[in-house]
């Protein structure tokens, strides 16, 4: 192959130029009338002389530096305009050098999918006569040319799974066939000629990278890492089935028919429209992705809609969320996040690489990732994270934004952002919510909580947090590097909490290897394990400020792990899969494990039983409802018991950090025998109303001492104030190319003024997201919006609405809609 480089000229007058290598001289070249030409010319060192005359004067030279142009990527293209009296060049423009020619003295990784380089329509082999005379792609210079590719488009997309994507490219998985029909100017022979094709990616495709494949299907014979074969001939078409290699990288590939002759070789044209997409396959057995059950790939893989929990462990509340991997430009947003944040190529293939490296992108925490995340309450210079109903919105924002991230998110958004990056690259995911999940800021497998002296939680001496709830990802992949029982699901968690390697990400993780307490394997399963395996020590301090241990809860972290349940919007109880039951023979092994693969021992002394229990509960609460907070005090020894109680009641955010306080109470309560004591609270609206933050949580939080043993117990509380709801109504049939109404209607039940509230529509199939701004809403007032949707496709769709303001969050609704068929 020869060495070339690729002299680009915008014309928009007649010229005569001259093209000097050097002090070579250079080929004189008329163009009048020409408006684009590209001009291979050899490779050199040293400088390049590019003359424009008009004919009249003295030439105008451009003199271009060679040693700054070679060896810089794409984006440093030299464009640089000419002006004179006599002549007017728009711009001229150089290439690199030959693409897959690795760069003298330095290792080229290439980074860009969306950053292409192509080779000439002509090329002519070493040792072989050149044609004179331009070059323009026109010439019959063999006795075989093509007339047009058919890349089957929608007949290849519904064989590979891929209609659903809006995207008038074809899109196919590795390892599975796919056809395309090439149309001669005469009747192809398999024998005599020599036929191939060319599917590049990025801009520096080479064979050995696996990002210049060449297939061949006529009289050359030779090893491909894909395969072809003719399927049938008929007159001049000749239809090919081509197969991409199981560890095919992902991404867009360009498509170039070849015909090979003694002059050289013979390119089509650069035409997007044959471009075609790869994805993983998780249909196929041998792909790293494979998920048997098809039901399974219907929910984790195909699924446009899902469900995202939060709340309480035992009060679980949820929200849809737009994943969308379908929608028109996420897949081409999905792979420009991978380009902004420079992944090579060769790792696009692996699907452990591949979400690694997506684990950092979607936070802009240290890359300039996709979202920022911000747990602050002041989000005016973006969009809250509560009020997100979708991914599509934020990648797509994204991409056409410059890839600047996007404000804000929190640990659903970003969980939800993600899922959306890895079903769209053909990898089953899902959303897992751990309700309790432990922040251990020591890193020591325990999550200390401080007491002062009176029992109130000191959060000035208390450095780690309890999430009410956090959420991450779980991938469906085989892993490799790891035995096979730790294939499977994954645990891959982008909000940016510790750093890896470096980044702020973690994952992926097995969680059979979690549950087993083998955490020596990659990637970050301490961090995990501790999420779920944290034992919560109550320290009391006295008015000295010393502390001592008076309380171990070993149950409190991890007491619920769900996910949305196949073919439903209820949830599954994953717990099972992260862990043991508390304090059965199976779990006591799998914490000796951990220690032994490096999880710091439990070093507290053990203390002795209190004797006593102390069980929270309440009802679910509306916000600005007044509500009984409910203790029983259950007394399991033989003796009478009493009890002092001091009941702390806080306003946290969902990641446990306390606000303020707003209520603290003491009660004394006599126990007898083996018998329980109600003792009930109230909590009134006007305590806490003028001291709420986002999602209204509030945490109580009980120390009883007991007297006659000498001993304490602590325990804990969330309650999540519920939201007030909206009214969604359809009116009309919903049916496939005509209109129908939705509505949605809201009534301000508070004494005070909602200010710059934002409602947003959202449902793939239905509606691209649109968002209604009203500027305030009057205490007892009401607001309805209407918005008429035509629906292009049929089937069950679900329409997602959300409003939000500073002064109310999480207020969502949704609506099942039937469109049926035209």
């Amino acid at each position: 192959m020869s060495a070339w480089h690729r002299l680009q000229l915008v014309i928009i007058t007649q010229w005569h130029i001259a093209v000097g290598v050097g002090h070579q001289a250079g080929t004189e070249l008329d163009l009048a009338g020409s408006s684009n030409l590209e001009i291979c010319i050899p490779r050199c060192s040293g400088s390049m002389e590019v003359f424009f005359s008009s004919g009249r004067g003295s030439p105008l030279p451009l003199i271009i530096s060679m040693g700054v142009l070679m060896g810089t990527s794409a984006r440093s293209i030299l464009s640089r305009p000419i002006n004179s009296s006599t002549n007017t060049c728009k711009g001229v423009k150089l290439g690199n050098e030959e693409p897959w020619r690795p760069h003298l003295g330095r290792i080229n990784i290439d980074k860009s999918n969306l950053i292409e380089f192509n080779p000439p329509v002509f090329e002519s082999l070493i040792g072989s006569v050149t044609p004179r005379g331009p070059i323009d792609g026109t010439s019959n210079l063999t006795s075989l040319s093509v007339v047009s590719v058919d890349m089957h488009k929608e007949e290849n997309k519904n064989l590979h799974h891929t209609d659903m994507y809006k995207n008038s490219n074809l899109i196919v998985r590795r390892n599975q066939e796919f056809t395309i029909t090439i149309k001669f100017d005469r009747a192809f022979d398999e024998k005599k000629d020599n036929t191939q094709l060319e599917f590049l990616i990025g801009s520096e495709p080479d064979e050995n990278k696996g990002t210049y494949i060449i297939v061949f299907f006529g009289a050359h014979k030779g090893e491909m890492p894909w395969q072809a074969r003719v399927v049938t001939t008929q007159g001049n078409d000749v239809t090919i089935g081509i197969t991409p290699a199981v560890s095919c990288i992902i991404g867009r590939f360009r498509t170039f028919v070849t015909i090979v002759s003694d002059s050289g070789k013979q390119r089509t044209q650069r035409d997007p429209d044959t471009d075609l997409y790869v994805l993983f396959n998780p249909w196929d057995p041998v792909d790293q992705v494979y998920m048997p059950e098809e039901s399974n790939r219907e929910e984790y893989l195909l699924n446009e809609v899902g469900t995202i929990y939060n709340g309480e462990f035992d009060n679980v509340n949820s929200r849809s969320w737009n994943y969308g991997q379908f929608q028109k430009g996420v897949l081409d947003a999905c792979l420009l996040v991978m380009d902004a944040g420079k992944v090579p190529l060769i790792y696009r293939g692996n699907a452990t690489q591949l979400a690694r490296q997506g684990s950092a992108l979607m936070n802009a925490q240290d890359d300039d990732g996709v979202l920022v995340g911000n747990w602050s309450g002041e989000y005016s210079s973006g969009t809250a994270p509560t009020a997100w109903t979708g991914s599509p919105e934020i990648l797509l924002k994204y991409a056409n934004e410059g890839c600047v991230p996007v404000c804000f998110a929190q640990c659903w958004v970003f969980a939800g952002v993600l899922n959306t990056f890895l079903r769209c690259l053909g990898i089953p995911a899902r959303v897992i919510t751990n309700f309790c999940s432990a922040h251990d800021n020591s890193g020591n497998l325990t999550t200390d909580i401080v007491l002062d002296e009176n029992g109130r939680v000191d959060r000035e001496n208390t450095r780690d947090s309890i999430w009410n709830y956090h959420c991450w990802n779980e991938m469906c992949i085989k892993r490799a590097d790891l035995q096979e029982k730790y294939s499977g699901w994954q645990v891959i968690d982008c909000t940016p909490q510790e750093t890896s390697d470096g980044l702020y990400r973690c994952g992926p993780t097995s969680v059979n290897a979690i549950k087993e307490g083998e955490l020596s394997f990659q990637f970050d399963a301490r961090f995990v394990f501790a999420e779920l395996n944290s034992d919560v020590i109550f320290h009391k301090s006295d008015k000295f400020g010393k502390t001592k241990v008076i309380y171990v809860d070993t149950a409190y972290v991890g007491k619920l792990i769900v996910t949305k349940k196949v073919n439903s919007s209820d949830y599954e109880n994953i717990t099972s899969n992260y862990k043991y039951p508390e304090g059965t023979v199976k779990e006591r092994e799998t914490m000796q494990l951990a220690v032994s693969r490096g999880v710091p021992p439990r070093d507290y002394v053990p203390l002795d039983e209190a004797g006593v229990d102390i069980d929270i509960q309440t009802d679910t609460v509306k916000m600005s409802d007044n509500f009984t907070l409910t203790l029983n005090i259950k007394n399991q020894s033989s003796k009478t018991c009493n009890v002092q109680c001091c009941i702390t009641g806080c306003v946290v955010y969902y990641t446990g950090v306390t606000s303020s306080s707003f209520k603290f109470e003491t009660k004394d309560v006599t126990v007898q025998p083996l018998s329980t004591q109600t003792v009930r609270i109230a909590v009134r609206a006007v305590e806490y109303m003028p001291y709420l933050v986002e999602q209204s949580n509030l945490l109580f939080n009980v120390y009883g001492y007991i007297e006659d043993s000498d001993v304490s117990i602590s325990k804990m509380r969330v309650v999540t104030l519920r939201p007030p709801e909206l009214l969604i109504k359809v009116t009309g049939t919903p049916r496939v190319g005509k209109d129908f109404m939705v509505s949605v209607e809201f009534m301000n039940p508070y004494n005070f003024i909602l200010k710059d509230v934002v409602l947003r529509l959202d449902g793939p199939g239905l509606i691209q997201t649109k968002t209604k701004k009203y500027k305030q809403i009057l205490p007892g007032g009401s607001v309805k919006y209407k918005e008429s949707i035509f629906p292009l496709i049929s089937g069950k769709k679900k329409l997602l609405v959300c409003l939000d303001c500073k002064a109310l969050r999480q207020v969502t609704g949704e609506i099942d809609v039937e469109v049926l068929k035209a």
